[in-house]
């Protein structure tokens, strides 16, 4: 270790705040670390940062190496499969050394029906390229794209571009006709826009105080920003709203959800200024989304169907809901796409994904077939709305991402695409197993399990844990090429498809919200102990890992069984919800009481959140090492629950190992850049190697 490190962790100061609520009085004594713009809680992110390293640099040998192995798997120069919309093949390319993809087409040659051929990734003839994230983010230490939207017809596009890492974006636009840059520019937007049918008028979103997108706004392309004007506003502060242009592009869709509820409304997008038109009105507990299919709507809701069941409605009356697909207890219906000619349903069941195809005019319909036990596929884009030929994306825990095209009438399928995996990858060498863990209920909960051919199965095994199990989200399997650092070594890799997710669909979910959320934790660590029971690791050398509401999992799991863990790794982590969650200014908060409950009104939620959030229940115990990662301009989870949770971690158990490490030039989603983010993988999976012995 170089003299100038420091040689132990940093001390922070501790100034006691005091609140009262439902009677009980909260005490946090690192609540100014939520100063952000306080220079000594810059002081000292930057001191634990110094730490951190100086706790590591053992490993940064390591750090190189895995950082190697990952570039090395990589084919940095890439073409991604080119996808049709009118008259061009759309496609995004990626140089060797360059940190961003560049978006690019090629025009559409008479008689073309297949895709050009990707060859080694260099730019196919008569590319024209339409944004370039390298130009673009010259000189800056973050980029990230917001919207990336062509008109229809392919006359100009909408792009939205922030340097920050907090998602407020900057919109621009661009003649493609000309290449000019437009004078046009709209600041502080967020995700998501529209063009109207002649391209005229873009239709986009933005944040109110509470990050919250409250607003759909309509920009007249050569008007300035000062002219747009509001097109509609949630006024409810539980519900965000989108704007998207539906597949047919016929009409502009403006939905506005909240965790439990949801309002669409439409406008002809041949004529932008009219007032949007409501397809039905919110009813608390239903939610409903829907598809433009030729005469009418296809409507995918949960109205008196848990799993979700899909309705039509017809364009000009759109209150009458007749029944398209009925409702089926255990298959969740997730997405309705529709086509000219076909409707795809992506669906999952008993813990996989699964595509469904029904033709127009028809209640026949057949599921796709894909040949191994565990895997994930969706489909992948299909911006054409009158094809026979749609595009989806699959992959396993040992099969790498691919790209097929499906014939919806011939139901063949045409390979168009694997991602490389250069050295001596050979998914020959690698196994993928569902183990069961049964929860203290007797919940059944799955597990995805993989692990490189001959790895033992008798407890000496190293096993990285992953976990997320909150909003319905399902932690799909999936393949990773930074995951073959840890499988070439002997580690085991498992996820834990916990309640609080989808994987099992909605009660799964159900059954791990508000305050039913402890079943979260509890199968999480179920899931541990069923892992060890069947002799894939032992606790010495099993570390845990998740982010962001998986963060929230790996506080929990640390205070509910510390003893089961010989490493947690928690990114960008929701430690501190109750406070995050008692105050309705902050980003989200009103809009998450549906999903948590809201402790500031009901005193029997505010007890059962402090029962579990990890900032409050740390206590005197003897902790596995703990690797806190966050982001300073993070408005998702706000940087200083880690900050907290690891000074009174180092507070009050004294005798563990914490680490914090926080990006101070990025957001939830950490470093930008595709070198970067390896960098950062690489610096955990040699901490997560360290922890078990294999550094």
């Amino acid at each position: 270790m170089t003299t100038d490190m420091p040689t132990t962790p940093p001390a922070v100061r501790q100034v006691p705040s005091e609140r009262t609520f439902h009677g009980d009085a909260v005490t946090d004594e690192f609540a100014w670390l939520a100063k952000k713009d306080d220079p000594e809680t810059i002081a000292y992110l930057e001191a634990e940062n110094a730490w951190t390293e100086a706790a590591t640099v053992h490993l940064a040998s390591l750090r190189s190496t895995v950082f190697e192995e990952i570039k090395g798997r990589t084919q940095e120069t890439d073409l991604s499969v080119p996808s049709r919309k009118g008259g061009y093949w759309y496609y995004t390319r990626t140089v060797e050394g360059k940190q961003y993809g560049i978006q690019c087409r090629v025009a559409v040659a008479p008689g073309d029906v297949d895709p050009p051929a990707t060859g080694d990734g260099a730019p196919l003839p008569g590319e024209e390229v339409l944004l370039d994230g390298n130009e673009l983010a010259e000189g800056k230490e973050f980029f990230a794209l917001g919207t990336f939207d062509v008109s229809p017809g392919g006359g100009r596009l909408a792009y939205s571009v922030d340097f920050d890492g907090d998602e407020r974006f900057t919109l621009r636009f661009k003649d493609l006709r000309t290449g000019e840059v437009l004078a046009d520019e709209v600041p502080d937007t967020f995700y998501g826009s529209a063009w109207s049918a002649d391209g005229s008028t873009l239709f986009y979103t933005t944040v109110d105080d509470a990050w919250r997108p409250s607003k759909v706004w309509r920009h007249t392309i050569g008007r300035p920003a000062a002219d747009d004007v509001v097109v509609y506003e949630e006024q409810d502060e539980r519900f965000w709203v989108g704007v998207e242009l539906s597949r047919s592009e016929k009409f502009l869709i403006i939905d506005s959800n909240s965790k439990v509820t949801s309002e669409v409304r439409v406008i002809d997008a041949g004529a932008p200024t009219a007032e949007p038109a409501l397809i039905r009105e919110r009813v608390q507990g239903v939610e409903y989304s829907i598809e433009h299919h030729g005469h009418r709507f296809l409507i995918l809701h949960n109205e008196n169907a848990e799993d979700f069941a899909v309705a039509c409605t017809s364009v000009d009356n759109p209150g009458d809901w007749v029944e398209l697909i009925p409702h089926q207890q255990g298959t969740r219906l997730e997405s309705v796409d529709a086509f000219l000619r076909h409707i795809v349903i992506s669906q999952r069941r008993d813990g996989l994904t699964g595509l469904r195809v029904m033709a127009d005019g028809s209640t026949d319909s057949y599921d796709m077939e894909f040949p191994e036990p565990i895997y994930s596929v969706s489909l992948a884009g299909n911006p054409e709305y009158d094809t026979n030929i749609v595009r989806i994306s699959y992959t396993s825990m040992i099969t790498p991402d691919s790209v097929y095209d499906v014939n919806l009438i011939t139901r063949a399928m045409v390979l168009r695409k694997q991602k490389p995996v250069l050295g001596e990858f050979d998914p020959g060498n690698y196994e993928q197993f569902r183990e069961w863990a049964t929860a203290a209920d007797g919940t059944r909960v799955p597990i995805s399990v993989v692990a490189r051919k001959g790895t033992p199965r008798n407890g000496t095994a190293p096993l990285l844990l992953y976990g997320y199990g909150s909003y319905e989200i399902s932690m799909d399997p999936y393949f990773s090429i930074a995951r073959l650092s840890l499988l070439d070594r002997g580690v085991v890799y498992a996820i834990a498809h916990i309640r609080g997710g989808g994987e099992m669909g909605r009660r799964w979910y159900e059954e791990g919200k508000m305050l039913t959320k402890k079943n979260t934790f509890t199968d999480f660590v179920a899931a541990a102990h069923a892992l060890v029971a069947a002799a894939w690791t032992a606790p010495d050398r099993l570390v845990a890992r998740g982010g962001s509401a998986g963060g929230l999992l790996m506080g929990a799991v640390a205070n509910l069984a510390p003893e089961a863990f010989a490493g947690i790794v928690a990114q960008v982590p929701f430690v501190d919800p109750l406070t995050s969650i008692l105050d309705p200014s902050l980003p989200l908060t009103v809009t998450e009481w549906e999903e948590w409950g809201n402790p500031l009104e009901n005193a029997d939620v505010y007890a059962y959140m402090k029962s579990y959030s990890p900032y409050e229940n740390i206590a005197k115990l003897k902790y596995p090492a703990i690797l806190a990662v966050s982001g300073l301009n993070d408005t998702r989870v706000l940087y200083h629950e880690p900050a907290k949770w690891i000074a009174r971690l180092r507070s009050v158990a004294p005798d563990g190992s914490y680490l914090l490490k926080t990006e101070m030039g990025a957001g939830h989603g950490g470093p930008s850049g595709r070198y970067d983010a390896w960098k950062e993988e690489a610096f955990v999976i040699a901490w997560i190697l360290d922890r078990v012995g294999l550094a």
